[in-house]
């Protein structure tokens, strides 16, 4: 079987190209050879350049080595039914203003952050509101309301590609809410997440954030302290009694939102959960929280999942050492792998609080740290592919080129359940139809909810997906073209 991401049979492969600050013996970090852009789908054109056409002479093409094979209508005019890509949005992909360079990591608030803030102050609620919904909120988010997500859902499904909800709700250290309340509405809307996951297909998806139902700050304060309220054995009692190291407000406070966890999990309605990672200073209390959910849910099949973040440098450690605990515990493991959202932020602590920086120090090794992890969590699958299962979430081709290859060198089936494909809405929209139409099961991440609630988690994401919002110039070429094509009436 051929990958879908690969050259068409009897099209020249281009040579690889090495990055000019690569190592002597290293690839381009994006991928070498050519540019994986749904090959089968895009034959390069006679001649093609091998930089981007509007590269400096030169440069190679920002998403890597090889063609930048943007010229077959067929998947602009695919790309443009995927939802928010209607021909009234379409200007948003071509415009949009999270496309351009990365800033520069500095203190100051970027760019989009101060546009958005005063454009609202000079339009209005109602119509900043409405300008953003035609836009930027059209084309990342599912809706506001049950009926709009169904909407996105279905056409999502009518592509071959399957929703995967997400509530953006979190809170941080130094935004604790007052009571219990604000935590038992969030729970509220994450049930009914759960409802509308239920309905959106086969092998249902949703995506969880820790802190919308318990305390960032008590988070810090358990990983703290070593974990020891919540490390094994799982069980119910463990997971519920006092921890004799917090104070009773805080002991109150983890037994509801321990409540609150098991509660979501249990009236799951046959919907995999996957509990997000978040900042260093909280994940080690998520990590803890999510093991013991799956000690308890994980024993038939991999219910609750976790997320790793391969840019940071202990990743493989941790993974293969919780992979190893679920096989001794003889509990399914989950995982979503990631390369991380936080880059910015976690940089910027560490120079702030004076502790070593926990992230891989260039793009290169974040790579191969994915890589190395990916590798480890497929030959897990092939194993037993009933105890360990894994979605690849990625935007980077040559990461789903690597999986699609060593899915079929280790024998794993692209339909057997046992390994999926996940991206954001809104974003490498060609790669996630080229994995559907090839019979992979392909997630789109949707964030849902009303643009005040959902607005400070795409910003966030705009800052902290640098390298992801470089690669979609392809797309924006793609949809230029779709656009010009339209305006022209031409077939």
């Amino acid at each position: 079987m051929r990958c879908p991401l690969a050259p068409t049979v009897g099209t020249p492969a281009s040579p690889p190209h090495r990055h000019p600050c690569a190592a002597p013996g290293q690839p381009h970090d994006r991928g070498a050879g050519p540019c994986w852009v749904s090959a089968s789908l895009f034959p390069p054109p006679p001649g093609t350049h091998q930089g981007h056409p509007r590269a400096a002479p030169g440069q190679p093409h920002d998403r890597g080595a090889g063609p930048c094979w943007v010229s077959a209508p067929w998947p602009a005019r695919h790309l443009c039914t995927v939802p928010g890509r209607t021909i009234a949005v379409i200007p948003a992909g071509v415009v949009c203003p999270t496309a351009g360079p990365p800033e520069p990591a500095t203190h100051a608030p970027p760019h989009r952050v101060i546009l958005l803030s005063v454009s609202r102050r000079l339009l209005g609620h109602r119509l900043w509101g409405s300008l953003l919904r035609a836009s930027f909120y059209g084309q990342f988010v599912a809706g506001q309301t049950p009926p709009e997500v169904g909407v996105t859902v279905q056409r999502l499904r009518a592509l071959g590609l399957r929703p995967l909800l997400a509530v953006p709700i979190e809170e941080d250290v130094g935004q604790d809410k007052e009571g219990e309340g604000w935590y038992e509405g969030n729970r509220g809307a994450v049930l009914g997440c759960v409802g509308l996951s239920a309905q959106g297909g086969p092998q249902p998806m949703m995506q969880l954030k820790v802190t919308a139902l318990m305390s960032a700050r008590l988070c810090v304060s358990t990983g703290r302290r070593g974990g020891e309220l919540l490390t094994p054995p799982f069980g119910r009692e463990r997971c519920r009694g006092p921890g004799t190291l917090l104070s009773p407000a805080e002991n109150r406070h983890l037994q509801a939102s321990l409540l609150r966890l098991d509660g979501v999990t249990q009236v799951r309605a046959g919907v995999r959960v996957l509990v997000d990672a978040e900042y260093t200073y909280v994940n080690p209390a998520l990590t803890l929280v999510t093991l013991a959910l799956m000690g308890r849910w994980n024993r038939a099949q991999p219910w609750v999942w976790n997320t790793y973040q391969c840019y940071l440098q202990d990743c493989l450690v941790r993974l293969g050492a919780d992979a190893a605990l679920a096989e001794r515990r003889g509990f399914c493991f989950g995982v979503k792998l990631v390369r991380g959202a936080y880059l910015e932020q976690e940089r910027r602590l560490a120079r702030e609080r004076g502790y070593p920086d926990p992230l891989h120090p260039t793009w290169e090794a974040t790579n191969h740290s994915y890589q190395h992890c990916l590798d480890l969590l497929l030959e897990l699958v092939a194993r037993d592919g009933q105890q360990c299962q894994l979605i690849v979430a990625s935007h980077n081709e040559t990461s789903v080129s690597h999986a699609i290859r060593r899915m079929e060198e280790l024998g794993i089936a692209k339909d057997g359940g046992a390994v999926c494909f996940g991206q954001l809405l809104g974003m490498c929209d060609h790669v996630s139809l080229a994995l559907g139409q090839a019979g992979y099961a392909i997630y789109k991440s949707i964030p849902y909810g009303a643009v005040e609630d959902v607005l400070p988690y795409l910003v966030r994401r705009a800052q902290e997906n640098q390298s992801v919002l470089q690669g979609i110039r392809k797309e924006r070429d793609l949809l230029r073209r779709e656009l010009w094509r339209r305006l022209l009436h031409r077939p």
